[in-house]
């Protein structure tokens, strides 16, 4: 009966101490007060105070990391001090809540830089001097750690099917359909695979169209298209660059990132660094 008792009222307390966050016209109001105001144009949303002044903007960033891996967070900068700007995680108050709810709701509830005194000039300015890091799940980090990789690699495919890395060639496409664009999607589906070689002409794996699979030489396989709980990914047609990417992390010895050396005072290209 106790036990009882003290539920009810543990939760009639929160239910009393819950803070009401609201965003009507343009206005922020906590608790019925108004505390702050807010405007939009496109993913970015500026925050001012009651007399309409602007102190920092939010911008929501959604974006493919690597492959169906895509990561979702707010830059937050302020206007009055611009030479910083912070990649933070946010909060929403549920599944269902648009941008503009996010962005007031993470100010409040996450960063505390609106309260209801209004936008919190003291804890805004802490934050950018103790910059939080975000949190990231291990997929979303061994994304990261992979297009780290392929970035260094610099990839390119020109109009005849060549791969290049930082303007160098190192391999090529065979098999190309009739409808090959080198920033083109691959929709057609052909029985013949597309297969990658080396600068060597040494066979490194091929794509098949049919199944959006990549097949190294070596036997590795990766799908760069899966249907999930009947919804597409977003990857759903990869382009040439895509396959040679996947290609050069599935086989490292396809492509290895050439360092730059000091001989003297000349620079040039090698594999290792000049140790000193």
């Amino acid at each position: 009966m106790k036990k009882g008792i003290i539920i009810v009222l543990t939760l009639f307390c929160i239910f009393f101490n819950a803070q009401t966050i609201k965003v009507k016209r343009g206005i922020v109001t906590l608790d019925n007060i108004h505390v702050a105001k807010i405007a939009n144009k496109s993913s970015q949303y500026t925050f001012m105070d009651l007399k309409e002044t602007p102190i920092f903007t939010i911008e929501f960033v959604d974006k493919s990391v690597v492959d169906s891996v895509r990561d979702s967070y707010i830059k937050i900068n302020r206007v009055y001090n611009r030479e910083k700007t912070l990649d933070l995680d946010y909060i929403s108050p549920s599944v269902f809540s648009g941008d503009e709810k996010s962005a007031v709701y993470t100010c409040v509830k996450a960063l505390k830089i609106i309260d209801e005194r209004g936008i919190n000039i003291k804890n805004l300015d802490e934050l950018f001097t103790n910059m939080p890091k975000r949190k990231l799940d291990n997929k979303t980090k061994e994304a990261y750690t992979i297009r780290s990789k392929i970035d260094k690699l610099n990839l390119e495919v020109n109009h005849v099917g060549e791969i290049l890395s930082n303007g160098i060639p190192v391999g090529y496409f065979t098999n190309l359909p009739p409808s090959f664009g080198s920033d083109e999607r691959i929709t057609d589906k052909t029985f013949i695979d597309i297969e990658i070689y080396d600068a060597k002409s040494k066979y490194i794996g091929k794509y098949i169209t049919t199944t959006k699979q990549i097949k190294t030489a070596g036997g590795k396989t990766f799908t760069l298209y899966r249907e999930i709980s009947g919804k597409a990914s977003i990857l759903k047609f990869p382009t040439y660059k895509a396959i040679a990417e996947r290609m050069a992390i599935l086989d490292p010895n396809f492509i290895k990132v050439k360092e730059k050396i000091i001989v003297g005072d000349v620079v040039k290209d090698g594999i290792e660094k000049d140790k000193k």
